[in-house]
């Protein structure tokens, strides 16, 4: 399966913004999708994630309420909608998947898109 995220871009704090992540390969529809982020100076952190339904979602303490994943298997699109950015949410901001489909969500992301920049201004 390949990913490929993007809609980053530079936002002023309060602000929102969304992004994507476009799946493609055979039987891409059936993969968990992770979203994570690489923050300047900091490890790459686990955000959020969605089942291959997207009956199912996962989020990291920090991202409840504020981010919202969701995905359209008709599309191959899978989003991450953040409201009310912080500073601190400035970092590169990369989609993944499992190796095997219709995985569980806190195994080994084997798939890697590019990632998209968010900056996030005062």
């Amino acid at each position: 399966v390949q990913l490929q995220a993007f809609g980053g871009g530079l936002v002023q704090a309060g602000g929102s913004l969304r992004l994507s992540c476009a799946t493609s390969g055979r039987f891409s529809s059936s993969y968990v999708v992770g979203w994570f982020r690489h923050p300047p100076g900091r490890e790459r952190e686990f955000v959020s994630a969605i089942s291959w339904n997207g009956r199912d979602t996962f989020y990291v303490d920090p991202a409840k309420g504020r981010f919202t994943i969701s995905r359209d298997n008709a599309k191959n699109t899978v989003y991450l909608q953040i409201h009310s950015l912080k500073l601190e949410d400035t970092a590169v901001y990369y989609c993944g998947a499992p190796y095997e489909k219709y995985s569980h969500f806190f195994v080994w992301y084997h798939y890697w898109g590019q990632g998209t920049q968010v900056t996030v201004s005062s």
